[in-house]
């Protein structure tokens, strides 16, 4: 995995390259003070896992990962634990707390390994004819698409909800979105998105899917009415 890090102390830069450096499976290509100097990098290197301090010059890093797109997977490394809520709810995979210990660095970029093979393989589902895998525990489960009621996303879980049962892995709802077909999937919700064609009816702002029930929010609601309500009530008043 390339990683990279931003920290505005020379020290703690230092000390987590030194961790970083004892680990086989991280290649550490780029060191900077600041999240400004890493976005020309981003459009020119692939960054897997990056080290962000919070309180840094020119740009913090709560607002470098609200405007930054496809940010890569991040740990966050502070002396803050104020931020860790505002970190989690932009789907930062953990949050470390200076000093950091070399066990504390290890159990945190063991995790971000794990989910890094889970995104490479959230990235083939496109691949595959109708089906893909995930990762249940100990348990590789196969989906699939056609069996999909709806998922729900929480910080960096999704639950898939399938005609045969429910399946809980460790995954962002936005990596399963962008390997989804968008014609036959709809977000409904920052936190869902619904198989269109399972679809049973729409009331108020809810979507009835077999015996549950899936909110819309006020952000989607338009786009879920015209894709899903208009467009029918035209073809069949055609017909």
């Amino acid at each position: 995995m390339n990683c990279a890090i931003i920290d505005d102390e020379p020290l703690a830069r230092e000390g987590i390259a030194r961790y970083a450096k004892e680990v086989d499976f991280l290649q550490l290509i780029h060191t900077c003070e600041n999240p400004v100097e890493l976005m020309q990098l981003l459009d020119q290197q692939r960054v897997d896992l990056l080290f962000l301090d919070i309180q840094t010059p020119k740009m913090n890093g709560i607002d470098f990962l609200k405007i930054v797109q496809k940010p890569p997977i991040v740990i966050i490394t502070t002396a803050f634990p104020s931020y860790a809520l505002e970190g989690f709810q932009l789907n930062v995979l953990d949050y470390l707390v200076k000093p950091i210990t070399l066990d504390r660095f290890l159990r945190s970029v063991n995790k971000a390994r794990d989910y890094h093979q889970l995104l490479q393989r959230a990235e083939g589902i496109a691949e595959a004819a109708d089906y893909f895998f995930i990762k249940c525990g100990s348990k590789f489960e196969k989906i699939h698409f056609a069996d999909i009621l709806y998922v729900e996303g929480m910080q960096n879980y999704v639950t898939i909800y399938t005609r045969k049962g429910k399946y809980v892995t460790l995954l962002y709802l936005k990596n399963l979105e962008e390997n989804l077909d968008n014609q036959a999937f709809i977000r409904v919700h920052k936190s869902y998105i619904v198989s269109i064609d399972k679809i049973e009816g729409i009331e108020g702002n809810e979507i009835f899917i077999q015996s549950h029930r899936i909110p819309i929010s006020r952000n989607y609601r338009e786009q879920v009415i015209e894709r899903v309500v208009t467009k029918k009530l035209w073809a069949a008043g055609r017909k």
